[in-house]
């Protein structure tokens, strides 16, 4: 296949990626509606975790995977799946889609502070904190225009639940960037799925009160559908394939997009509101959400070299 081929399809991938994953926040709004959160999580991601277990195994006959790799991948979907896919879903019963959508965007933020503290990673350059100026005043444009149009008493535990959700997601990056797995990263996901939903069936009963999956609607049912096929199965392929076929600077770019899909999606379908405040703040952020993530890539290039 010529190379001009293979970037097309690695556009081809970004753009799903990019709008496909705006577009689950939304579904999720509507499926909490009548699923508890971590419920309606937990089957999502059993299902599509199944779904790509079963597809590599009896497919492609790959082996189960060994103790190593088990632990690895279990440690992996406590971050990315239980707690960051988890709590951001259950934060939707308290605040708008888009910001749960542009809170997540901001993990490039957390990853170069967190990697900077613990690890003694990245030099802060100016232009990284310039970006972090302008992601704190957009993100303090769109909380306050939020709380006053929302009004919601438990909006403040909403937020709590998805800024936890984004550093769980960091700190599942971060991970995944410094140990070495051994796996194939489409088979992987599938076990980190099915584990994750063991862990989230189990919260649910805890921490909320699960409805009898017969009493689910069709409705209900069709978000769980779409949240399988789309979000989980389509658009991680994606965006692994994205990040294979195209430079990581242009792969990330997804980061920036999903937020504004989800926000004008939730003000079309949902009602929610949409003020230029909101887009101002929202604008401010992704701005400094880019140049934070501009600086570290040219950092690490620099040492590359």
């Amino acid at each position: 296949m010529p190379p001009s081929t293979k970037k097309n399809r690695g556009y081809l991938a970004l753009f799903l990626t990019s709008t496909l994953w705006g577009t689950t926040w939304v579904v999720s709004k509507v499926g909490i509606r009548e699923i508890p959160a971590l419920q309606l999580t937990a089957i999502r991601q059993f299902v599509a975790g199944l779904c790509f277990v079963l597809f590599f195994m009896i497919v492609k006959k790959y082996p189960l995977p060994n103790r190593y790799q088990i632990r690895r991948m279990f440690i992996v979907c406590l971050f990315m799946f239980v707690a960051a896919n988890g709590l951001s879903t259950w934060g939707l019963n308290y605040i708008p889609t888009g910001l749960g959508a542009l809170i997540g965007a901001l993990y490039p933020l957390s990853v170069v502070l967190i990697d900077r503290i613990f690890y003694k990673g990245r030099k802060i350059l100016p232009l990284t904190m310039i970006g972090f100026l302008l992601g704190i005043i957009g993100m303090v444009i769109v909380f306050y225009e939020n709380i006053r149009l929302t009004g919601n008493h438990l909006f403040w535990f909403g937020l709590a639940l998805s800024i936890i959700a984004m550093l769980s997601w960091s700190l599942g990056t971060i991970f995944v960037t410094r140990k070495t797995f051994t796996i194939n990263p489409y088979y992987g996901i599938g076990w980190q799925m099915l584990m994750s939903s063991v862990v989230l069936h189990g919260m649910s009963y805890l921490l909320q009160d699960p409805v009898p999956v017969s009493t689910i609607s069709w409705k209900g049912w069709a978000s769980v559908l779409y949240l399988v096929i789309i979000g989980s199965v389509v658009a991680f392929a994606a965006f692994i394939y994205s990040t294979k076929k195209l430079p990581m600077a242009i792969a990330s770019l997804y980061a920036y997009i999903n937020p504004l899909v989800a926000m004008l999606l939730a003000a079309w379908l949902l009602n929610e509101k949409l003020t230029i405040h909101i887009l101002y703040g929202a604008t401010f952020t992704l701005v400094g959400v880019f140049l934070v993530n501009y600086s570290a890539r040219k950092t690490d290039t620099k040492k590359s070299n």
